[in-house]
């Protein structure tokens, strides 16, 4: 039986978003086939696991977690095997596992950061490489990379949040050069967390102010008129895409907010993650528009060098008929399952699949040069000679 751990959680403000979307991804994963083992990030980057903390119950109540959880570090021992070792009193190893599964969102664990880790100790892991999720998690390094592709995108600016603290009217000039209405974005971040429409120089103002408190990097884009907002999602990896049924999300705020994404349904419901959106699926698009979307979304795809199952959300001129692809979501919001399950794909196959991609993709990776056998340092005879060591003796 194959041992795969979930992680999920970390220090994002989509911390809450990634419970749900691990939780419900553990409790379809196919238990005759996978040993299923979470592992909890929490707030502060510790990381905790446990058979209980497959139950949104837990997250209810913390205390439970500091009771019962299993304080734990992941890393290869000398036998080869990835282990998860306790931190506290005697430090034993808990669990074995043989493929990590992040199930995260946001900036410290989707963006590269977990990816680098996993990379490091050399497990395998479900999802993009360091590169595909480090731009999958930029709204920036994405426009700049698609553009270059010829790939259609709304007109944007974007900067520091330092330039604006130091010269907030110049920052504001180069935005109005993009007619209003404008969307303002931290650019590193999902879930629609601190974005705002603004219509005048006042909210401008007001929306910038409030995205920095988020991020250091803005961006800041046309507003598509006559707007149809569609997603696809997408599996593979570069070797081959395959696409899922398209859908139109509906909002009645002027933007899909992180309440319609996350908090809808009735009162004490609790909430189904990306499900809680209205949404029409299929899309009530024509084919024509539909053919051109999953075009663009697979060579979006193989631009980015992604890998697993992505969302990518575009922006359709109605009155134009043109399409624009306006994001990726590289590990999207209840793994966007629910847009494979219209094409006969059940959520338990997505994850078997998911899986095997991720195994498919590390044999890929261990099959390629990354060392040398020769040791170039072996009949070096001291600093001598080198550049740039003038005073080394005198470092102690």
């Amino acid at each position: 039986m194959i041992k795969v751990g979930v992680i999920f959680g970390g220090e994002s403000v989509e911390h809450e978003v990634s419970i749900i979307s691990a939780i419900q991804a553990m409790n379809k994963m196919d238990a005759e086939k996978y040993e299923i083992v979470p592992i909890y990030i929490d707030k502060n980057g510790e990381w905790y696991t446990g058979s209980f903390l497959n139950e949104i119950e837990t997250f209810q109540d913390m205390s439970l977690l500091r009771k019962y959880g299993k304080n734990v570090v992941l890393y290869r021992n000398k036998y080869g095997s990835f282990v998860l070792q306790s931190k506290k009193g005697f430090r034993k190893v808990v669990k074995e596992i043989d493929i990590a599964f992040p199930i995260v969102h946001g900036t410290n664990v989707e963006d590269g950061v977990l990816q680098g880790y996993l990379k490091t100790i050399g497990i395998p892991y479900v999802g993009s490489d360091i590169a595909g999720a480090a731009i999958g998690q930029d709204k920036v390094f994405q426009k700049q990379i698609w553009g270059s592709e010829g790939l259609p995108i709304p007109e944007y600016v974007w900067f520091f949040d330092s330039e604006y603290e130091d010269n907030p009217e110049k920052v504001l000039k180069m935005i109005e050069q993009i007619k209003y209405p404008v969307i303002v974005k931290p650019a590193t971040l999902g879930s629609s967390v601190g974005i705002n429409i603004a219509s005048n120089r006042e909210e401008l103002q007001k929306a910038v102010e409030e995205a920095i408190t988020y991020d250091s990097k803005i961006v800041v884009e046309e507003v598509i008129k006559n707007l149809c907002e569609v997603n696809i999602s997408v599996v593979g990896n570069p070797d081959g895409y395959d696409t899922s049924v398209i859908e139109r999300v509906l909002t009645g705020n002027e933007l899909l907010t992180y309440e319609d994404k996350y908090v809808g349904g009735k009162k004490g419901s609790g909430s189904k993650g990306m499900l809680s959106a209205t949404r029409k699926i299929p899309a009530d698009i024509s084919e024509k528009l539909s053919s051109e979307v999953r075009d663009i979304a697979v060579k979006a795809s193989k631009a980015l060098n992604l890998s697993g199952d992505v969302r990518i959300d575009f922006l359709i001129d109605n009155k134009k008929k043109k399409v624009y692809i306006n994001e990726v979501n590289t590990i999207p919001g209840s793994l966007a399952f629910y847009l494979w399950e219209p094409a006969g794909k059940n959520y338990t196959e997505l994850l078997d699949e998911l899986i095997n991609i991720g195994v498919k993709d590390y044999k890929k990776k261990t099959g390629k040069i990354n060392s040398f056998d020769t040791n170039i340092l072996s009949g070096f005879s001291g600093l001598k000679g080198a550049k740039g060591t003038k005073g080394v003796k005198n470092l102690k």
